[in-house]
């Protein structure tokens, strides 16, 4: 996953995979979702990050699964 920020345009993209774009969804009026053929996300646009996403801080964690 690689997160790129364009603070020119207040733009976020979120790439999950690198397989080619099917189809973009519009989410809302500032979220579109590109998918592949079997619907899978491939990427997501954020418009206007900072302002609907409040994109101010971006932190990470990979959450270790809870034995059962």
């Amino acid at each position: 996953m690689r997160i790129k920020y364009f603070p020119d345009t207040d733009t976020a993209l979120i790439d999950f995979t690198e397989q080619e774009v099917f189809e973009t969804k519009e989410l809302s009026e500032n979220i579109y979702l590109d998918v592949d053929a079997a619907g899978n996300p491939v990427s997501m646009t954020i418009e206007h990050a900072k302002e609907s996403g409040a994109l101010t801080e971006l932190s990470y964690r990979e959450v270790d699964p809870q034995p059962a």
